[in-house]
């Protein structure tokens, strides 16, 4: 990865809240240099400049020049505000160039997988970032893994991706890409619709003529045509 020169401005009053608010009003994002055993050193950068840089990527190498020093180091940490999301801070790690670092590095996936295209399969993107190891100067922005061969119920694990350069440390195992059948949702057919019917039907309680409905005491009801004794009245003796 080609290395980005960055100028910055030593602070003073690291810890002052309004010396940084009016950083930040002023377009500089306060930051911190630190590493190898060096101590800290408060600075600050241009808001616009860092944007810049980042857009290069995450990993991107910087040569950070402030005062009469300089530094090499690559972006450890970004804060952003919660409401205007613009940049708060920035954390500068220290790094020699002759020795190996380990960062995550973004997948990118390429191609139309076979699967996919003419299979119907779906294609699901299980890890996103490759943690590797490597010279700083040999960082790339992004690593590509090509799945146009892919076929249905097959999948790419860490263990198939090989770089010349770096060193993946995540788990061989590990499945970076797989495509796999879509699941089919479960469609009611004429014949199990009719059963349920039926079914339904024969849970329904048997109504029976010519038998009383009750109240709601739980008397019975006389049957229809029937004469009902009145209060008091005597219940007519049957003649002989």
């Amino acid at each position: 990865m080609e290395q980005i020169n960055v100028t910055a401005q030593l602070r003073d009053k690291a810890g002052a809240r309004g010396a940084l608010s009016k950083l930040r009003t002023d377009g500089w994002t306060p930051a911190v240099i630190y590493g190898l055993g060096k101590p800290p050193v408060s600075v600050s950068v241009s808001e616009k400049e860092m944007l810049g840089v980042m857009k290069r990527g995450a990993n991107a190498v910087l040569k950070l020049k402030y005062s009469d020093k300089e530094d090499n180091v690559i972006i450890k940490n970004v804060q952003y505000h919660v409401v205007t999301d613009r940049l708060i801070h920035v954390d500068f790690h220290r790094i020699s160039l002759t020795e190996k670092v380990t960062v995550k590095v973004h997948i990118k996936i390429v191609g139309e997988a076979f699967g996919v295209k003419t299979q119907g399969g779906l294609l699901e993107h299980a890890l996103r970032d490759f943690t590797v190891r490597c010279l700083p100067t040999d960082i790339p922005k992004e690593i590509e893994v090509d799945v146009k061969d892919l076929k249905l119920d097959s999948a790419i694990r860490v263990s198939d991706i090989r770089h010349a350069d770096l060193e993946i440390l995540d788990d061989p195992s590990h499945v970076v890409v797989s495509i796999t059948a879509p699941k089919e949702e479960a469609v009611e057919t004429p014949a199990a619709a009719a059963g349920a019917a039926a079914g339904a039907a024969a849970a329904e309680p048997e109504v029976v003529a010519g038998k009383g409905k009750k109240d709601e005491e739980g008397a019975a009801k006389p049957a229809a045509g029937a004469a009902a004794a009145k209060p008091g009245e005597k219940k007519a003796e049957p003649k002989k």
